[in-house]
């Protein structure tokens, strides 16, 4: 990934709070040179040099097929992001730019074949996800023959993470006055996704 210097993250902390927070993920292997990719919900776990991600998918997705342990994957994490109009900077003669938070992960997927570890990713997944708000369902409420009957269908993996990359494009390049007038033009916009951005770059600019 192209990341200059002053958008480099390497914070473990700020790397896994993203990896948890924006979860949903986009893991991706090159099959014969071709890329395949898969979209789903990854757990990461600090364990390890890096951590590690765990996650399941349909076993009639054939891409868990190259989850052998060898074969290298980088999993994509999008966080919030939004577009910079060069309206709410306080310079003249700028552009339009777009400010994000993204990580890539690298690593190489392993099945898991035991039934029971494959139980037990699922759980924590779901408890990773549920909430008060969404009135904390648990696999509890399923009976041993449909739980049986969901893991036939899926396949868990695990995947050490060999290395990270973090890129926090957050108007670091930009003189103070522009960053918090683009923190009011965000804020002015309305959306979740810009609310976040703008915290991002208010906090990051209090630190310089």
């Amino acid at each position: 990934m192209y990341t200059p210097k002053h958008f480099e993250e390497n914070d473990p902390q700020i790397l896994g709070n993203l990896m948890s927070g924006f979860s949903f993920a986009l893991l991706v292997t090159a099959q014969h040179g071709t890329p395949l990719g898969t979209h789903l919900p990854l757990l990461f776990e600090a364990t390890g040099a890096n951590g590690m991600l765990v996650g399941h998918l349909a076993r009639a997705n054939n891409h868990w097929r190259q989850f052998d342990g060898g074969t290298e994957a980088m999993a994509v994490f999008q966080g919030p992001h939004s577009y910079i109009s060069p309206n709410w900077y306080a310079n003249d003669g700028l552009v339009p730019t777009w400010n994000y938070a993204t990580i890539h992960a690298y690593g190489r997927p392993q099945v898991i074949e035991d039934s029971i570890e494959t139980r037990d990713i699922l759980a924590r997944l779901v408890k990773a996800n549920e909430t008060d708000t969404t009135g904390n369902w648990s696999m509890s409420r399923l009976s041993s023959d449909e739980i049986k009957k969901q893991l036939k269908g899926i396949v868990a993996f695990r995947m050490p993470i060999d290395r990270l990359e973090g890129k926090f494009k957050m108007g670091q390049n930009r003189p103070p006055e522009d960053v918090l007038a683009a923190v009011k033009g965000l804020r002015a916009a309305g959306h979740a996704d810009a609310e976040m951005v703008a915290t991002e770059m208010e906090t990051r600019a209090g630190r310089s």
